[in-house]
């Protein structure tokens, strides 16, 4: 990614917060700028998705070569997520968010949103019409779908050559389209931020300080200790020079609060920022937007116990490690949108007895804590793939 857009994504940064603190919500005449960029990025997902993922699988040209990617994707994504709800819960008892509040529920009452079980979200991870996830968007079965295509052209060999050819060439032809979109990176930026900050200002933020500022350091310590370590110890790069790279993913993130709206950028930063290839990046990222969710996990982990203190209930060791369980797996069956994690706080709740009406306490700055996770998410699943890229020993990852 040319160094002009990174520093133009940092402008537009900064002056989204600036023009959304002196013009109030009047700045909501440049949300269709944001609404462009995000149709934009959803006009490239699918076909970026479904191109790109079948190339990763079908270039291992080895079906076990396949498990074993999969086999260290996935227990790095679940290792990071544990540790990251271990730290949410930590920040919770250190920083102590849910005590004096001067926030009041004032009868509110919130109506959770009903979880299907585990048995019935994996099964609706199987299509039973792959034309229709394609039209509808339905990432984890368009995942589901295309690693089964990839597998099966590996398995049929040199007569299904032209069929992986065409993928090859379509991914590259998306690779191209995702590059003109993202152009228009730091004009989106702009459009999406400062109508928020306008919104939200300062007074919807100074009763809940504590908790921003507790999932705040929870993140930044997940990112500095947690991807910094494994970074340089595993994936033999410089913290430094991965951080710097992954900056504009990790900014449109934050604007988007979309993992999966992201990944477009997540990829072109892997790729062209840490040297990541092709192969590596287009299997773990389209797969990391989907199940890996650590900013999530930490937000679990902070949430239940912020929600604990304010009601005055004493969380038992059981229902800690309950938390620590299910908000780890919860955190991989958290869709890559907006607002999923407060979804899937229902279901941690729900477990382990708090009251739901909790939910309204934290509801209303629920945006801004999302913006927070979505980062985390997203540098959590490039450093996915730079520890996996260098253990498959593709090529060795810039050093700084």
């Amino acid at each position: 990614m040319k160094k002009h857009l990174v520093w133009q994504i940092v402008g537009a940064f900064v002056l989204a917060i600036i023009f959304g603190l002196i013009f109030g919500e009047r700045i909501e005449i440049v949300a269709p700028l944001g609404d462009l960029f995000l149709r934009l990025i959803k006009f490239i997902i699918v076909p970026l998705i479904l191109s790109t993922l079948i190339v990763g699988v079908t270039s291992t040209r080895d079906v076990k070569k396949l498990g074993r990617l999969g086999g260290k994707t996935i227990t790095y994504y679940l290792a990071t997520s544990l540790v990251a709800i271990s730290i949410g819960l930590l920040a919770g008892y250190v920083f102590s968010p849910g005590v004096d509040t001067g926030v009041t529920l004032d009868g509110e009452q919130v109506a959770p949103n009903e979880t299907e079980g585990v048995v019935q979200t994996i099964l609706n991870i199987i299509p039973t019409n792959p034309l229709e996830s394609l039209a509808t968007g339905n990432i984890l079965q368009i995942i589901f779908f295309a690693i089964f295509i990839g597998i099966a052209i590996t398995l049929v060999g040199e007569r299904a050559r032209p069929v992986q050819q065409f993928f090859d060439g379509f991914a590259e032809v998306m690779y191209k389209v995702t590059g003109m979109v993202m152009t228009v990176v730091p004009i989106g930026v702009f459009g999406l931020l400062a109508p928020i900050v306008g919104k939200y200002g300062a007074s919807v933020l100074m009763p809940l300080i504590k908790l921003i500022i507790a999932m705040l350091i929870a993140c930044l310590l997940h990112v500095l200790i947690v991807y910094s370590l494994t970074v340089k110890t595993l994936g033999k790069t410089n913290p430094i020079t991965f951080l710097k790279g992954i900056f504009p993913a990790a900014t449109v993130a934050f604007t988007t609060s979309s993992s999966s709206g992201t990944l477009p950028v997540t990829m072109t930063c892997a790729q062209d920022n840490l040297n990541v290839s092709k192969e590596t990046s287009s299997f773990v990222l389209p797969l990391g937007a989907t199940i890996n969710m650590d900013g999530t996990a930490i937000y679990q982990g902070l949430a239940v116990v912020f929600i604990a203190q304010y009601f005055g209930h004493d969380l038992t060791i059981a229902q800690l490690a309950t938390v620590v369980l299910i908000g780890t797996l919860a955190s991989i069956g958290t869709a890559g949108v907006p607002g999923a994690g407060l979804i899937m706080l229902t279901m941690v709740m729900t477990a382990i007895g708090l009251p739901l009406e909790g939910l309204a306490l934290i509801a209303g700055i629920d945006r801004i804590l999302d913006m927070m996770r979505t980062s985390v998410n997203v540098i959590g699943d490039a450093s996915a793939s730079v520890v996996v890229d260098t253990s498959e020993a593709k090529h060795t990852p810039e050093q700084a």
